[in-house]
């Protein structure tokens, strides 16, 4: 933690990048899924929070701006918050909108109910 964070403490890189960082990350992948964008969007949206989160580490803790290391750590971070929520977000809005096709699996993920009306085959239609 001293090799990224110079000038702030470790339970103050925490606060920041974790808690207000990651909270907004969390909030950010959630809107970005519940407008049915995809995870691309998601993925650029990490950028600019994490260069805000390294901004607010500058301000307020006089932190070096532009060095590399702590920012590709911080984006990271803050990259994997806004994929996990965005999937969570995802898998729930698949189950709820689609309820006769779709189940939960797991937090993440959902599948093929197995009572799920099945597609006709259009080659049988042609015999």
């Amino acid at each position: 933690m001293t090799a990224l964070y110079i000038n702030e403490a470790w339970w103050q890189a925490v606060i920041l990048t974790l808690i207000l960082g990651g909270g907004g990350a969390w909030l950010a992948g959630r809107a970005i899924a519940r407008t049915w964008r995809g995870m691309h969007i998601a993925i650029l949206a990490t950028v600019p929070m994490a260069m805000a989160v390294r901004f607010v580490h500058f301000a307020l803790f006089d932190e070096p701006l532009l060095v590399p290391l702590p920012w590709v750590v911080e984006a990271a971070i803050l990259l994997s918050l806004i994929c996990l929520s965005f999937q969570h977000t995802r898998a729930r809005q698949m189950v709820r909108q689609y309820y006769w096709l779709y189940e939960p699996h797991g937090p993440l993920g959902w599948k093929l109910r197995q009572d799920a009306p099945q597609q006709p085959n259009p080659a049988q239609n042609y015999q």
